[in-house]
């Protein structure tokens, strides 16, 4: 078959800009084959574009052009010139934004055929996910993931509106920098014209955006890529983008403000929603106590309560070895559910609670007619009572009891909650709970490297009130810095930053880098702060999960165009992939091959 050109031929709309109020117009509409219909002596093509479907007519009465149409498939790309008209009242379509009309074909144009597609292009389809990657360019083409990238489109204008009216300059930061590891690895890139040494991909712009509060641009903002070369879950990517931000002579309730006037304007614009402000703010230590978790998820109850001042002493022996070795034992009720929740869902709740290393789940169960537990046996009816008081037990709630290190117990008891409220649907879909967790732990202590590493990072500013704990006590030396929380997940976060040199050499040493560690790593920092230094924080948003909390995805797979899978790569171009041995040898490079 010979395809056609358009030849000066021009769409004169997108197909659901066409309307009811276009009755008798000439319009000439372009785009995929969405579907196609021969009912003998008319033939129904459907064309859809990015804006949606509409219907156009091919009859007998142009032979020529009638038999064109029949040889018409599935996403073939085509254009077509015709009439608006209104269809017949009773093949009115309401489920089609153009279902009120049709377009009566004067003209067909192929511009290009296409075979067979390995699945159909539908809204929301369920073919596996490894085969809609591997053929991205078609998943893509599907309304909903159009939609997606629109909406991606969307949220980035606005963010750029937003900053830009609130004096934000928007600047670009070098991709190819010094790597300066700690923490998640770097990308490594090797340079041809410096034989033999690296650029690392960044993880972030975090020192160049500092060095522009240095440089006196005052409030800075980026779209920013980046990069880690980590173990990847379902929200993680190895390339992903963040929207990050500084600002110069501020405090934490300036970066965290202004923050807040962005999210109310997203979630107007995007869902028509009115978020109250301030968000809720809550002690990172609060959060755990509560939660067990520094991200959570409070559109449920099920917190958690330490009774481990009440359970002291007792018979058993798991509660109380627990306490002997500096650990806690707490517990979450599940109120009311005790008619849902079997022996059977319990031992599976069991389970659960291993895999966060956990050793077992005590439980007790207000049944009607009394206790009903496995450890009861170990309580005198007044110790029994005292637990049951303080998780304020009623009859028909199952109170569940992990005890162990502090770690373990904050781990386990936090992902039961959520688990439990997935599985008996306490969590109401329609609710978007904000949360500020702030105060977070300058320090944690690494076993692995036998070490005190920086929670976020090492150009965190230490609170003013604990400065002098950071050589005698560092582990109780809390951040400035804060986390913005939605619904259970880590929106963004951020921090005031260390402005002094000094304090900034401090903090090297304390997370165990050397003068010399520090000076090739960060020297250029260094000297940077001892020619004047503003007091300044930011933070950074995953753009990529934003917009997936925003679209109520199971993953940020569906927000990116072509993302990479779980090891990394990319199944639509087979990347990473080999390279020349001519392109290595340029680089002064030889692949060995790791042993499994």
């Amino acid at each position: 078959m010979d395809f056609e050109k358009l030849n000066g031929l021009k769409r004169t709309h997108k197909c659901t800009e066409v309307s009811i109020n276009d009755l008798g117009k000439e319009v000439v509409l372009m785009g995929f084959t969405d579907s196609v219909r021969n009912l003998g002596g008319l033939i129904f093509i459907n064309i859809r574009d990015i804006s949606g479907v509409i219907q156009t007519v091919f009859s007998t009465d142009d032979k020529e052009m009638y038999e064109k149409a029949a040889k018409v498939r599935g996403e073939y790309v085509i254009a077509v010139v015709g009439t608006v008209a209104k269809r017949d009242d009773a093949v009115v379509n309401p489920n089609m934004k153009t279902g009120e009309i049709e377009i009566i074909a004067k003209e067909l144009r192929i511009l290009s055929s296409a075979k067979t597609p390995p699945f159909y292009i539908v809204e929301n389809s369920d073919v596996k996910e490894e085969l809609r990657l591997q053929y991205r360019y078609l998943d893509l083409r599907r309304p909903d993931m159009q939609r997606r990238m629109m909406l991606r489109s969307q949220v980035a204008k606005i963010v750029r509106d937003y900053y830009s009216e609130n004096g934000f300059n928007e600047i670009e930061t070098p991709i190819l920098i010094k790597s300066t590891p700690e923490g998640a690895r770097d990308y490594l890139v090797p340079s041809r014209v410096h034989n033999g040494n690296f650029y690392a991909l960044p993880q972030s712009p975090q020192l160049y955006k500092q060095l522009l509060m240095l440089s006196g641009m005052d409030r800075y903002f980026q779209i920013a890529k980046c990069f880690r070369d980590e173990d990847l879950r379902a929200d993680r990517q190895p390339e992903f983008t963040q929207i990050d931000l500084e600002m110069s002579f501020v405090e934490e309730d300036d970066v965290m403000t202004i923050n807040e006037g962005l999210l109310k304007r997203v979630f107007k614009e995007v869902k028509g929603i009115d978020l109250e402000t301030p968000f809720l703010r809550m002690p990172y230590s609060e959060a755990m106590d509560r939660f067990g978790s520094d991200k959570p998820d409070t559109r449920f109850g099920l917190e958690i309560k330490d009774i481990s001042d009440v359970v002291k002493g007792c018979d058993f022996s798991v509660f109380t070895g627990a306490l002997d070795n500096g650990g806690s034992v707490r517990a979450i009720n599940a109120k009311g559910l005790g008619d849902k929740i079997s022996r059977k869902n319990i031992d599976s709740l069991g389970e659960f609670v291993k895999t966060y290393k956990a050793k077992g789940l005590a439980w007790i169960k207000v049944n009607p007619d009394g206790i009903q537990s496995p450890i009861a046996k170990f309580f005198d009816e007044e110790k029994m009572n005292a637990i049951l008081k303080a998780v304020d037990a009623e009859e028909n709630d199952v109170i569940f009891i992990v005890a162990d290190k502090n770690s373990v117990v904050f781990a386990s008891l936090g992902a039961l909650r959520i688990e439990i409220a997935k599985r008996y649907d306490l969590i109401d879909p329609e609710k978007y709970n904000f949360l500020w967790v702030t105060d977070f732990p300058l320090l944690e202590y690494d076993e692995e490297e036998n070490r005190f590493v920086a929670m976020h990072h090492p150009f965190t500013a230490p609170k003013d009130e604990d400065l002098h704990l950071l050589e005698s006590d560092p582990g109780k030396v809390r951040a400035k810095a804060y986390d913005i929380i939605l619904n259970g997940v880590e929106l963004g976060g951020g921090s005031m930053r260390i402005y002094n040199s000094e304090l900034q050499e401090k903090m090297f040493e304390v997370i165990g880098l050397t003068k010399e560690e520090a000076n090739n790593r960060f020297g250029f920092l260094i000297e940077a702060f001892k020619y004047g230094t503003p007091p300044h924080g930011g933070m950074a948003y995953g753009f990529d999960r934003m917009l997936m909390l925003l679209d109520g995805c199971d993953s940020i797979r569906d927000v990116i165009a072509f993302p990479k899978v779980q090891n990394a790569s990319e199944l639509m171009t087979n990347a990473p992939d080999i390279v020349d041995l001519k392109q290595l040898d340029e680089l002064g490079i030889a692949i060995v091959k790791k042993e499994e």
